[in-house]
């Protein structure tokens, strides 16, 4: 009876009278290694006599002899397996061997061992008895992580390169390959399938160097057979110098005392020459170079005044930086560690702060009410509770509203007099005059300027007070109220 699986397949013999052969059904063992496969015989009763044992390499439906025990002609193991199979029990190979376990191990595995091994038993007389177990054999990777090249130069075009190699050779299965990195950059993949059946992993790791890559980390991750491998290296990116000037605190005035400018440098490898200029000019006469520093002697004058410019140089380039400096007549601000200003004094500033900010603001609102006010009272003067006379050419709400020329601009109400409802006349030269042969005869309403008057207040005006006679109208309704405009609206449609 065969039963397959995955293209292998164990053979077991039905044994009616009670004899079996019994095996693992699989087997592993890496390269290299160890294993052992078992095979027991399971006798009957009474016991049939074994005659012989064989071991055989099933592969490709070919068998190949690999072990033999016989209780008469001993032990024997077969090229290529003779210096790596023996028989796990010394009984076997005894001059009167005991033939029920034929166990073998198997040393030194290689990749061509894995194949399924039968285990047959030649009885009298019950005939033979045979089971079969599949070896699998197993390649660990050589692993390892190197840099592409010892030394690593960011180049100002700023192009990819690859950095580092993750490999992972000849494994049997094959390997998963992962990268652990705060680098932004790219990973390839490459497979090769190996005749032995191994198979080679690849990954290259690709990057733009430049100075922030310098120093970070990059990790190799390998996954084998649920086995993680990890392997890092450390990027040592070269670059040209990153140049930047200190020292010029935009607060350099006549007589300051011990200045100096600092040219600092970010390089791999490091600056070796600095080099100072001043664009347009010269250095100053009181300045000293100490290494990447310019000293100031004495104290600043306006030849300190210009652009200096710092060069770096080291084993990939030179780079440059440069700084304006300014001097003035007098400090821009308060030297530093001077007299600060008590808490205290902040606070009540803020107090009094507050409190003008209070006053004005009082006064701007009472401003504005008083305006407010007296346009209300130029707008309307009167008491809604009191008899009006309309003069000029009033209206009910019934009749149309007449055609009305503006009001002469050579009449005015002066503000701060108790006439302020009888106009006053300005002369004006070559302006308007005054006078009723100037008004036609139809036209003369529509000349004449509109106001109200109590009449416990009316009294006669005379010509110095007004310059225009009018004859008074009739009486208008309690209820109506004249409008400056000379519109007469009635109270009780107003507020309804």
């Amino acid at each position: 009876l065969a039963v397959c699986v995955d293209g292998w397949c164990v053979y077991t013999l039905p044994t009616g009278d009670g004899q079996s052969v019994q095996m693992d059904s699989i087997k592993s063992g890496f390269v290299g290694s160890q294993v052992e496969l078992r095979c027991i015989f399971v006798n009957s009763n009474p016991p049939v006599k074994i005659s012989q044992v064989t071991w055989q390499k099933f592969l490709n439906g070919t068998k190949q002899n690999v072990a033999i025990a016989n209780p008469s002609l001993g032990v024997s193991v077969l090229p290529p397996f003779k210096e790596r199979v023996t028989f796990k029990q010394a009984a076997v190979r005894h001059r009167t061997p005991s033939l029920e376990d034929t166990t073998i191990m198997f040393s030194n595995l290689r990749l061509s061992d894995e194949a399924a091994y039968i285990c047959e038993y030649t009885t009298f007389p019950a005939g033979n008895r045979e089971n079969m177990v599949n070896l699998t054999v197993f390649a660990r990777p050589q692993t390892r992580m190197t840099l592409t090249t010892p030394t690593i130069v960011a180049r100002p075009q700023k192009r990819k390169m690859t950095v580092a190699t993750c490999l992972s050779a000849n494994g049997k299965p094959q390997s998963v390959i992962k990268w652990d990195t705060r680098l932004k950059g790219e990973a390839t993949f490459q497979e090769t399938q190996n005749a032995n059946g191994t198979v080679t992993v690849r990954s290259n790791y690709v990057v733009v160097p430049s100075r922030e890559t310098h120093k970070q980390k990059l990790t190799c991750i390998i996954t084998y057979n649920n086995e993680r491998i990890t392997d890092s290296v450390v990027l040592n990116v070269q670059y040209e110098p990153e140049v930047k000037i200190e020292g010029f605190d935009g607060n350099w005035y006549l007589d300051r005392q011990d200045v100096s400018l600092t040219c600092k440098a970010d390089a791999n490898p490091p600056v070796t020459v600095y080099q100072w200029k001043v664009v347009n000019g010269s250095l100053p006469s009181t300045v000293e170079i100490l290494n990447n520093s310019l000293i100031f002697k004495g104290a600043v004058t306006y030849e300190l005044a210009g652009t200096y410019v710092c060069a770096a140089t080291n084993g990939i380039g030179t780079r440059t930086g440069l700084i304006q400096v300014n001097v003035t007549e007098f400090p821009n601000n308060p030297p530093p560690g001077g007299p600060e200003i008590p808490q205290e004094q902040h606070n009540a500033g803020a107090v009094i702060g507050g409190a003008v900010g209070g006053v004005v603001l009082l006064a701007a609102a009472a401003t504005l009410l008083f305006v407010f006010l007296r346009r209300r009272q130029r707008t309307f003067k009167g008491d809604y509770s009191t008899k009006k006379q309309v003069f000029g050419n009033g209206y009910s709400k019934a009749g149309g509203l007449p055609a009305h020329p503006p009001i002469p601009n050579n009449l005015q109400y002066p503000d701060d007099s108790d006439d302020e409802k009888k106009p006053a006349q300005i002369a004006v030269t070559g302006g308007f005059e005054a006078s009723e042969r100037d008004f036609d005869g139809d036209a003369e309403d529509l000349k004449r300027p509109y106001f109200t008057v109590d009449e416990g207040e009316s009294r006669d005006y005379d010509e110095r007070t007004l310059a225009f006679q009018y004859d008074p109208e009739t009486e208008i309704a309690d209820d109506m109220v004249s409008q400056t405009d000379g519109s007469v609206i009635s109270k009780k449609e107003w507020y309804v």
